[in-house]
């Protein structure tokens, strides 16, 4: 069993950063693959990115590769979305997940945290 927790969204202009954080309980965590998703108002949900279990891969969605940066603290059980260079049509409410393997499909992911808005003012 892993516990997802979201924090650090808010509301910025374009052009800013945010670093949203995803801290995980449970045993699994650290041979997890971590991914984060979005999901804006009307739209499906969308995969960002994700970091394998040992930190030493990461994958991005094109719409946020060189502007957004995955990482994981295994010992702080967290694992980190650095986003700058933020557009309007960033705005979403974001999601980490845990899976076991690395994938851009959310119904892959086992398990979800509660999301955290982001809003990206032009």
């Amino acid at each position: 069993q892993v516990q997802l927790v979201e924090s650090g969204g808010g509301l910025v202009q374009a052009g800013g950063s945010l670093r949203l954080s995803c801290a995980a309980s449970g045993r699994t965590f650290s041979r997890r693959f971590m991914g984060w998703f979005r999901q804006a108002p009307g739209k499906e949900r969308e995969f960002v990115g994700g970091i394998s279990w040992s930190g030493g891969n990461t994958y991005y969605a094109e719409s946020v590769k060189g502007r957004f940066t995955i990482s994981r603290d295994d010992a702080k059980n967290t694992v980190y979305l650095e986003m700058n260079s933020l557009k309007p049509e960033d705005t979403a409410v974001y999601y980490c997940a845990a899976g076991w393997f690395g994938s851009s499909r959310h119904d892959t992911y086992e398990y979800w945290g509660q999301g955290t808005q982001v809003t990206v003012s032009s």
